[in-house]
């Protein structure tokens, strides 16, 4: 039985209706959903902003203007070595971010508006090395269109962006889901890449309003407020533990953000799916055929 705040995400959608729809199921859902997200995604996101506050800590002492007393090669290995760290952390923490919100999706589809933890838990471990496959098949594609002046990862950026939903909705392995996108979007790729950029926007203009508190505490560290500015302090303020803080949760409001994105996707994957197969329409006729009437 469905409950009366529940969105349908198999039906067709506007770009509208896709940016109402988003906000309206993160709204339902905010309590469970945060719960379940926590729980699963929470060890590998406190892993990123530790291996963050690392990388920060790192890179002071370059921009600190004081290298003299310290060994410039062993400076160069530790920023190397917490660069790696971020750098992978990161995108464990972002790819998991997106599977745990992409299966708890799945899981509310499939049980009409509820979820079931251990189902979501044991499937995004289940598949958890695929994720991780396909994120680094989708970043190494995007890193290659930027040869062309950028223009070949927009285009290829539309269609990728799509083969996570369908290889968690469609249970499809890496290479199929990573040939799908492109089917799917054929015909729809403008409509596609507006109602992605414009959710972009959105969460841009979110992301940066968080992102103020950080810079201004910088500023403030280095005397631009004062007119007295000290390049030299810059690095000081990036270890500041109030600093360290400010950055850590700034960086953890756009994290949390990006799980807009991954809604909007799945609702985008949802259209294009009803456009091309009709596939929710056909389950509802298919209920309505199996309903009997006494």
């Amino acid at each position: 039985m469905q409950n009366s705040n529940y969105v349908e995400f198999k039906k067709k959608r506007d770009l509208g209706e896709i940016l109402g729809d988003t906000f309206a199921f993160l709204r339902s859902q905010l309590k469970p959903f945060v719960t379940t997200f926590f729980k699963i995604a929470g060890p590998y996101l406190i892993v990123f902003l530790l291996c963050n506050a690392f990388y920060t800590h790192s890179v002071s002492n370059i921009i600190n203007f004081n290298l003299e007393s310290s060994d410039q090669v062993s400076s160069a290995l530790l920023i190397g070595l917490s660069a790696l760290l971020f750098i992978i952390s990161m995108g464990v923490a972002y790819a998991m971010a997106q599977s745990v919100t992409l299966h708890y999706i799945k899981s509310y589809v499939e049980n009409n508006g509820t979820t079931n933890f251990d189902q979501i838990k044991s499937e995004v471990y289940g598949t958890f090395w695929k994720f991780i496959g396909l994120s680094f098949l989708v970043g190494i594609c995007l890193i290659i269109g930027l040869i062309p002046c950028g223009l070949g990862s927009i285009y290829l950026y539309v269609p990728l962006s799509i083969s996570f939903s369908i290889l968690i909705f469609n249970k499809r392995s890496v290479g199929d889901a990573f040939s799908d996108g492109f089917t799917l979007v054929k015909d729809y790729w403008w409509i596609t890449f507006a109602t992605l950029l414009v959710v972009g926007i959105v969460v841009l203009v979110a992301g940066y309003a968080f992102s103020v508190p950080s810079a201004i505490y910088m500023y403030f560290k280095m005397g631009v407020f004062s007119a007295e500015i000290d390049p030299s302090t810059m690095g000081e303020a990036l270890i500041d533990p109030i600093g360290i803080v400010i950055n850590m949760i700034s960086i953890l409001f756009q994290y949390l953000l990006s799980i807009i994105t991954v809604v909007a996707g799945a609702l985008i994957y949802f259209d294009l799916n009803e456009r091309k197969n009709l596939t929710g329409t056909l389950e509802r006729i298919k209920s309505l055929g199996n309903t009997t009437d006494y």
